[in-house]
């Protein structure tokens, strides 16, 4: 039995049965199926990075690659095994897949946005398979790290879209960025997130999800 990373205990190990992953497959197809696999594999790796703001913000942002960070392995190898029997290969720390477009990575942990330590996440389920992704609002505190360590100004268009696209806990989000020093840029998207809802620039979702 495998449990989340919170407080050390991490998810349930799941018999779900993966999709094959095809040239059809979109990004969310990938991100559930690997997720599912690994997790069968005994590793929990949670969605992060800009494809977990396409998960949020289909419309509004589109990733190229799945960055997974893993939280928790039993066995390594067997991790690799079930990457491989999806059809990856990995070639400089990259797996791709011979028929589909997206590719998966793994960032180095731990888990975090800036100094701060992300100890839980969310849990998407569809059909049989399941999703380990930050919410929302880690979601958005990850992509304005991009935007205040590094000056990505798509990073910071990612966070308004997924700011749009459910609930999120936004004094959270300035707090933290005060912590980081950025509160100038907090304000800046603060101001940006505001002016695309006068406009009428919503996204909203329904998913649902539990958390871990």
């Amino acid at each position: 039995m495998f449990w989340s990373c919170d407080g050390g205990r991490g998810a349930p190990e799941r018999r779900s049965r993966v999709s094959p992953i095809t040239e059809e497959s979109s990004l969310e197809d990938v991100c559930f199926a690997v997720c599912t696999a690994l997790s069968r594999a005994g590793t929990v790796a949670v969605l992060t990075g800009g494809s977990a703001a396409t998960y949020y913000a289909p419309h509004a942002y589109q990733s190229r690659d799945a960055d997974f960070v893993i939280t928790f392995s039993s066995d390594t190898a067997h991790a690799g095994n079930a990457l491989r029997a999806l059809g990856y290969r990995e070639i400089g720390g990259t797996y791709h897949h011979d028929k589909n477009a997206f590719t998966v990575e793994f960032p180095p942990g731990p888990l975090a946005v800036g100094d701060d330590l992300i100890r839980s996440y969310d849990t998407v389920e569809r059909d049989e398979q399941l999703l380990y992704i930050l919410s929302r609002t880690d979601c958005i505190r990850d992509r304005l790290a991009s935007f205040y360590f590094f000056g990505d100004r798509s990073a910071l268009a990612a966070a308004i879209a997924v700011a749009q696209s459910g609930r999120v806990n936004l004094s959270s989000i300035k707090r933290w960025s005060e912590k980081e020093g950025e509160a100038s840029r907090f304000a800046e998207f603060h101001e940006s997130l505001n002016a695309a809802k006068t406009a009428g620039v919503t996204m909203r979702s329904d998913r649902k999800q539990s958390r871990h």
